[in-house]
């Protein structure tokens, strides 16, 4: 597998990235769906198997449980060297005060018990999982680079946030000398491209690169309007993302299946190699729970959409409600 730059830094990163909110522990967080260590074992062997490099997991996951399965399986398969883990911080934790967020004492704290869970000395990229309206953008800033300056972290990035946050969160770091963010893992596929409107020119223009997460919008465009899965019948976050625009959103699944049977390939490689011909993203997640679908998603790699396709495929879309970034709470 190909590996490119994660945005202007150095970094190499293969196209697809493992992304592991499905492992855990399925009575211990919000999603029943998510598979315990043995039935994740054999996948990221296969991600590894087939030239996968990047690796993403979060602590809110199974509340810690996801980093911990990971971290030993990573350590047990892989040289460390030769893979790049992310990890994220925001979510709660725990009750009480200090429990999550983007105050520096909750990131001191939680990059120290990431790391313990991980059973790994550093983590290669660092992701603020969500705007915390409640903190200082300059009290994050200055933490996170504090983080970066001990060799816990090696380079720090966002997810789901809205552009102006994004941009003035790297201002105050250039301002103040700080470590800047260098990648957004934001919401985006053929289904939400409301990211295209300010973020996605930004990323551009600054040299930031796109990891995408929910490329094939929950598995929505990779099967027929209406068809359910045992995860999507179950998982309240998917229903909140996509059910409210499952109209609009027909014409689409059903151009990514005409051009998947006219190639003669699967939808996921039409929905995927989409993604991938977008100038700023580097690697697109992929939330594989079987070795099937990371194979599924290899095939996106060798498929070159034409200009007519990419037409065809874009021209159904129209304005979505935001989803991902998180609006201020306190109005």
């Amino acid at each position: 597998m190909d590996c490119v730059k994660l945005g202007n830094t150095a970094l190499d990163v293969s196209r697809l990235c493992l992304g592991t909110m499905g492992s855990g522990d399925p009575n211990a967080w919000i999603h029943s769906w998510v598979l315990e260590e043995d039935a994740v074992r054999p996948v990221i062997q296969h991600a590894l198997d087939s030239g996968i490099t990047f690796f993403d997991t979060a602590d809110i996951y199974s509340l810690g449980r996801s980093e911990e399965i990971v971290g030993k399986a990573l350590s047990d398969m892989a040289d460390r060297d030769e893979i790049v883990l992310a990890t994220k911080v925001h979510g709660t934790m725990r009750k009480g005060p200090n429990g999550g967020g983007l105050s520096r004492k909750h990131i001191l704290s939680a990059i120290d018990a990431s790391l313990d869970r991980l059973g790994m000395d550093y983590v290669d990229l660092y992701i603020v999982h969500r705007w915390d309206y409640a903190t200082p953008i300059e009290e994050t800033m200055e933490a996170l680079h504090d983080v970066v300056r001990s060799g816990k972290v090696r380079y720090i990035g966002a997810s789901a946030m809205f552009a102006w946050q994004f941009l003035t969160a790297q201002n105050v770091a250039e301002k103040h000398g700080w470590t800047r963010f260098v990648s957004m893992q934001n919401h985006y596929n053929l289904l939400y491209r409301e990211e295209e409107r300010e973020m996605m020119p930004l990323l551009r223009a600054t040299g930031v690169a796109s990891t995408p997460y929910s490329p094939l919008a929950s598995g929505r465009l990779t099967r027929d309007p209406g068809e359910t899965t045992a995860r999507s019948e179950t998982d309240a976050i998917q229903s909140s993302k996509y059910d409210g625009s499952s109209e609009k959103d027909r014409e689409i699944i059903e151009t990514v299946a005409r051009i998947a049977q006219e190639r003669g390939v699967e939808r996921a490689h039409v929905a995927l190699a989409w993604l991938l011909s977008r100038r700023q993203v580097a690697s697109v997640l992929v939330g594989a729970t079987k070795t099937r679908h990371i194979d599924s998603a290899l095939g996106a790699l060798d498929l070159v959409l034409s200009e007519e396709e990419i037409a065809a495929l874009e021209a159904p879309y129209v304005a979505h409600e935001v989803v991902g970034p998180v609006a201020d709470p306190r109005g």
